[in-house]
């Protein structure tokens, strides 16, 4: 059992800390790029749709880093709201909250909700969903974990990821 606090997901919200880590992992880039082969078009801070759902194009043109964290803002917002419906009951600590919404941020709340993380917290599972997080690994139907991936266009940084949100939330649980 953690020592940490436990509290209701309902009475949760996304600490200055994890925006804070969300801008160093994705970086700010102004212009819309492609971060990684067969990724989609993205832009500001790893953002690939805007706040009305429309979809980031490379044509966009560039944003400023205000613009930016408004779409993040945004889109954190939205998550939160359907991320709290998808635990009834589940209690997290603030650094569990924060590393799942910010997998939530990467994947997209359809992939939680469908994510075997998700059962163990419903469950009560709360190693179990810790070690689930690195099967997260593909992109673009490569494996990240593998060294053959890792190259200029590659998707290391998804594995990196998830091995970083993994070492966080086994942190939470001692």
């Amino acid at each position: 059992m953690s020592n940490k606090q436990r509290v209701a997901v309902a009475a949760l919200t996304v600490s200055a800390a994890a925006i804070l880590s969300l801008f160093g992992a994705e970086g700010f880039r102004s212009a819309p790029y492609i971060p990684t082969q067969g990724d989609v078009p993205t832009i500001g801070y790893g953002s690939t749709v805007y706040e009305d759902g429309t979809r980031v194009t490379l044509a966009d043109p560039p944003i400023s880093k205000e613009r930016a964290l408004q779409i993040v803002r945004d889109h954190k917002s939205k998550d939160e709201t359907m991320f709290r419906a998808s635990l009834p009951g589940v209690k997290l600590t603030q650094g569990e909250y924060d590393l799942y919404m910010d997998f939530t941020y990467q994947f997209g709340i359809t992939n939680w909700r469908a994510s075997s993380m998700r059962q163990h917290l419903l469950n009560g599972e709360y190693l179990q969903a810790c070690n689930a997080l690195p099967a997260w690994r593909k992109q673009a139907g490569r494996d990240c974990s593998l060294p053959q991936n890792w190259g200029p266009k590659g998707c290391k940084g998804v594995w990196t990821r998830q091995l970083e949100r993994q070492a966080k939330c086994l942190g939470e649980q001692s």
